[in-house]
């Protein structure tokens, strides 16, 4: 009896020490949105408030901020092929390239004439160009290598958000306001709308897994779906709880899908193998998760409610 039970507190403190979850202030005021593990390991994130891109140290805690120019509202960020941090900024309607080494900033700016685009969120096709989203209605490329931005008008109008590549470099967005996703053809520019099978349901955001599916994050409809495209077909799951609310998407290198659900005030992973829901709900109220992305056994967010990081390690 006495080795059965000294093998169970064995089992459960292995349990408990599998799945840790640390915070990291960072400065007031700052209300982090999106963020992203860089390759000197610091975790950068945008905040539209002050008009920085900050990098926080999780080693010392340190924080350092990088300003991007006047006006600067800066939403998405992502680390480029180059291993430039590139950040899609709303206040400057421009890309913002950060050197993570010399915090040099350059500026991509919409091409003269460009409306407001309301710039969302950016990612990188096989080519290495860079395709970005802007929620007025509109969608768009540069190019790394020459300099050249070009844009699109988005097919249904306001709304394109979340974008995501595919591990063969495919892009793909997510429609708020469309309620869709779309598919961008690299050569013309042209996106072709894919309609999910719940009707209005507020797909905010994207993500590829490592078999190039492509998983939505539902507002509207408190869904996680996910779209096939070799067999073009849908598969989707409503998140526990009462009135889910699910912001965002993203897909770890294990195949495990890690979403948002500001209703619960929880991040939430989900197996799809197993089907099976895990939430892992905020110390703090009103947090507010709005973006998630990881590296190697770490699920980073940015809790924009209580200007603080959270990293889930397992």
């Amino acid at each position: 009896m006495q080795t059965f039970i000294a093998l169970l507190a064995l089992l459960c403190s292995f349990h408990v020490a599998a799945v840790e979850v640390r915070y990291y202030a960072v400065p007031d005021g700052s209300r982090p949105h999106d963020l992203a593990p860089g390759p000197d390991g610091g975790i950068w994130y945008t905040s539209q408030p002050k008009g920085v891109l900050g990098r926080l140290d999780p080693a010392s805690g340190k924080i350092e901020e990088v300003r991007l120019g006047f006006g600067s509202s800066p939403h998405g960020v992502i680390f480029g092929p180059d291993g430039g941090a590139w950040v899609t900024d709303g206040g400057q309607n421009a890309i913002v390239r950060v050197d993570p080494k010399t915090r040099q900033v350059k500026k991509f700016p919409m091409p003269e004439g460009t409306p407001y685009t309301n710039l969302n969120t950016a990612a990188f096709d096989g080519n290495g160009i860079l395709w970005f989203t802007g929620q007025s209605g509109y969608y768009g490329s540069v190019d790394p290598k020459t300099g050249a931005v070009r844009v699109w008008d988005s097919p249904r109008g306001r709304g394109p958000y979340g974008i995501t590549a595919t591990p063969r470099g495919d892009i793909y967005y997510a429609s708020l306001a469309g309620n869709h996703i779309a598919r961008i053809d690299p050569r013309s520019g042209e996106a072709t709308v894919i309609e999910p099978p719940t009707r209005r349901q507020g797909a905010r955001r994207v993500w590829s897994d490592s078999q190039g599916r492509i998983w939505v994050s539902e507002w509207n409809s408190g869904n996680v779906s996910v779209y096939d495209p070799e067999k073009k077909n849908w598969r989707q799951w409503k998140l526990p709880g009462k009135e889910p609310r699910t912001y965002s998407v993203y897909v770890d290198a294990k195949d495990q899908v890690w979403l948002t659900d500001w209703s619960a005030n929880a991040i939430v992973r989900f197996d799809p193998r197993t089907e099976k829901f895990e939430s892992f709900p905020s110390n703090k109220r009103g947090a507010d998760v709005r973006q998630m992305l990881g590296r190697a056994g770490q699920a980073w967010g940015a809790e924009s409610g209580t200007d603080r990081l959270v990293v889930i390690a397992d």
